[in-house]
């Protein structure tokens, strides 16, 4: 049975935390992934903006033969997701809810979330936590510094650790046991955020995302059997890559995070406004 191919969108690089997941998942699969680097970050965009870039990239990954669109970026998720699903035919995956429902499993009473200034701004996590478990209180933050510090390649710096404890401080504050990871470069910065605040659980939503996935194409027999896949894993052998803009810093994160050695990596179109 041919491999599955599965479109992947993200503003940059945070979206290859979602990739790697799904590669775990699928292994067989062979993933279209566009990195919309001309416009990153996100979060400051307008809900205009975002909805735009979001619907352009899904059809030209859809045009390209993907079978489902993965929205791996929280913002886009928030503000575009069921745009997405009213436009086309394919299924199109988001990761607030699964990071909303893994947070709201394993909270004791109260849920942070980390995430961009368009992501908070929505509020789509206090509700969705809330839907799931209405006693639960929830304290969203902005993290403007985040993105731009993961694009440029400096998650070990003393900037990075800096910018962790001052958007985990208002959690702390507030007492929080759970942390979401609202956005999909965050995952990058987890080591420094453990470090501050050891006793928080914090989720990444790709996990249960990736579970979605794999429990779709299983269920349409999409995807081969559990024999088949595993006994033909390509090692990325198929994936292409596509940025929109800059491609410094893309290369390496896809052959650290996905054991890519040589990534095709190609200059996509830009959806400007």
């Amino acid at each position: 049975m041919n491999a599955p191919k599965i479109g992947i969108r993200d503003s940059g690089v945070g979206g290859l935390t979602v990739a790697r997941r799904i590669k775990e998942q699928v292994p067989n699969a062979d993933l279209l992934y566009f990195a919309d680097t001309a416009h990153v970050p996100y979060g400051e965009k307008s809900v205009v903006q975002i909805r735009h870039y979001a619907l352009s990239i899904s059809a030209f990954l859809i045009e390209q033969g993907a079978q489902m669109v993965v929205f791996a970026c929280n913002t886009t998720s928030a503000l575009a997701l069921e745009a997405a699903r009213a436009r086309f035919e394919v299924p199109v995956f988001g990761v607030i809810e699964p990071g909303a429902r893994g947070a709201a499993q394993v909270s004791r009473g109260k849920v942070g979330v980390l995430a961009t200034a368009a992501t908070v701004a929505s509020g789509v996590y206090s509700r969705e936590i809330r839907q799931l478990w209405p006693d639960l209180q929830t304290l969203e933050v902005a993290c403007p510094a985040f993105v731009p510090l993961v694009e440029a390649q400096q998650t070990e710096s003393l900037q990075a650790f800096e910018a962790c404890q001052n958007y985990l401080q208002p959690l702390l504050d507030f007492g929080a046991d759970t942390v979401v990871l609202g956005c999909t470069h965050y995952p990058l910065l987890l080591a420094h955020l453990q470090q501050i605040a050891p006793h928080i659980q914090f989720i990444d939503p790709a996990d249960a995302l990736a579970r979605q996935v794999a429990a779709h194409l299983a269920a349409t027999s999409a995807q081969s059997t559990k024999n088949e896949v595993n006994s033909t894993k390509n090692q990325g052998a198929r994936d292409t890559f596509w940025v929109s803009g800059a491609r410094d810093g893309v290369e390496d994160w896809v052959q650290t995070l996905l054991d890519n050695p040589n990534p095709h990596l190609e200059i996509g179109p830009v959806f400007d406004l």
